[in-house]
Parts: structure tokens; sequence; C-alpha cells
């Protein structure tokens, strides 16, 4: 198995939402309107994004307050990552979009 896939899947490692063109509050909405999201790992050489679609049974949107910024989401999808199948479960805030993930090694 790759080392990255491995890495990400022991313990929690933080993670942030980057924005491409302006708020990323917004743009974050925008995505989990969409189902697809792209999430930012930090903490690995040179940072490690992964998009994902989401897993709407597995993802929690509902404690969000958009306009407020306040509350949290989890969001929850399964990818592809060096050829290894992988879920992401990432919980990040609303008002800073930042939070912790993790990837879960799923069978192939």
């Amino acid at each position: 198995m790759s080392e990255l896939p491995h890495k990400l899947s022991q313990g929690v490692h933080p993670v942030t939402y980057r924005t491409r063109r302006g708020d990323a509050r917004t743009e974050l909405k925008e995505a989990i309107e969409r189902k697809y999201v792209h999430v930012f790992f930090t903490e690995t050489r040179g940072g490690t994004e992964l998009g994902f679609p989401l897993d709407e049974t597995l993802s929690n949107v509902s404690e969000a307050d958009w306009q407020r910024g306040e509350g949290s989401v989890r969001l929850v999808g399964a990818l592809k990552l060096d050829g290894v199948p992988v879920r992401c479960v990432v919980d990040l805030d609303v008002g800073t979009v930042e939070g912790n993930g993790r990837l879960e090694i799923l069978s192939a």
C-alpha cells in the first residue's frame, strides 16, 4: 500500500476547505449543494487535496447555519488515493472552514 493512504488512515489530521474564487464558506456551501467537495489535508508533504462525491447517507450538514457562519458539517465520500479505495471523513467548522479528517481504507 502507498504511504499516503496509510498515513491519513492513522488518527485524525488537520483539514481545511481552500477557496478558489472568494468566500470559502459560500464556496463550501455551493460544493455541498453540488454533492462534490474538495478538502485539503494540510500536514502532508506539500499538502494533499482530495475531491470526492458526497455520500449523503453518511454526511451531515444539518447543523450548519450558513448565514451566521456557525455550526459544523460532516462530509463523507469514497474515492481512490494512489489506487487504494478509501472513504474520506471530514468534520469542518462552518465559520472557519477548518477542522479535521481521516481516511478509512476500504476493501478492494
